[in-house]
């Protein structure tokens, strides 16, 4: 356990905080906290129980200078392979989805439930508007920051309210609007961390609603891959394209470094082979990443956004 984590969590003085309210874990590898099982340590992994707690860490953080990175489920996130420097905040106890009035299409949810959880309640409650969640992993809150989506809608279609805090713990409401969501972004800043979302839903019969959702996971099924560490689609598909085709077309499927691979099902979606005989590192599928960035702006004068969200240091 390296000192450099102790130190972070002694130095940040929130002993004074309610018993259970805050877990904190020095040292604490990425690779249990992606769906890439890549990256190196976090410095502190820090786990509030409620907003009092992430005001009050934020505003710790904030006091002693120490660099804030949130995180969610982990399904589009690559971490590097010197880890993370500073306090990583996951939200991953804070996972309310309630429907603060039974006979209202109104939800509100806590950043860190699963999509899975919150579609599951919706049904139950027969509220429409997010079928299109059927299949894609991740948080709420993550998927609030980047939009997430498929082609049966995205949460830009369904959200009236996202709460955030500063980062000095200070409170922030924004309506739709002030969100500006579009394609795979929107404008919640990067220096806040969102932790709550209201819905607007519609009555549907659960029925139908289940019917949409059976029938998208089963299109997810048939054309992506399955059985390999990966975190979806890699890139946002440009305007009137389809990343992947761009990244068939220019004969990149089964492109590999190390054990990271252009997968031969899906090209956007660029995975790890943990039966390929080499230690998997994320440096290789950064090097991945940029071959074919590289090879689809020659082949077609394009350049591939990231829809995958990189942070930390290189290994030293």
């Amino acid at each position: 356990m390296s000192s450099r984590g102790r130190d972070l969590a002694d130095a940040l003085g929130l002993g004074g905080l309610a018993p259970g309210a805050l877990e904190l874990r020095p040292d604490e590898p990425m690779s249990k906290h992606t769906t890439l099982r890549l990256g190196g340590p976090a410095d502190l992994w820090a786990r509030p129980a409620g907003p009092d707690a992430l005001a009050a860490l934020l505003a710790a953080c904030r006091r002693v200078g120490a660099p804030v990175t949130c995180v969610g489920g982990g399904s589009n996130l690559l971490v590097r392979d010197g880890g993370i420097r500073g306090v990583v905040v996951n939200l991953g106890r804070m996972t309310a989805v309630a429907r603060p009035e039974a006979d209202a299409p109104v939800v509100t949810v806590e950043a860190g439930a699963t999509t899975g959880k919150l579609l599951l309640a919706a049904t139950q409650w027969q509220l429409g508007g997010l079928e299109f969640l059927g299949g894609v992993p991740g948080s709420v809150g993550g998927g609030l920051i980047m939009n997430a989506g498929t082609y049966l809608g995205e949460f830009t279609k369904v959200v009236t309210e996202v709460r955030s805090l500063r980062r000095d713990g200070g409170l922030v409401v924004r309506d739709h609007d002030a969100c500006g969501f579009r394609y795979r972004a929107s404008d919640l800043p990067p220096d806040e961390v969102a932790f709550a979302a209201t819905l607007r839903l519609w009555p549907r019969p659960r029925a139908e609603i289940e019917a949409d959702v059976a029938g998208l996971r089963q299109r997810r099924k048939e054309r992506e891959p399955s059985g390999v560490d990966n975190n979806g689609s890699t890139f946002k598909n440009p305007p009137g394209e389809f990343a992947g085709r761009l990244i068939e077309a220019a004969g990149l499927k089964g492109l590999r470094v190390g054990a990271a691979v252009v997968s031969p099902v899906h090209a956007n979606w660029l995975v790890i082979d943990r039966g390929a005989g080499e230690a998997p590192r994320a440096r290789d599928l950064l090097e991945l990443i940029g071959r074919v960035r590289e090879a689809v702006q020659v082949a077609h004068g394009v350049a591939l956004e990231l829809e995958v969200k990189v942070v930390g240091e290189p290994a030293q």
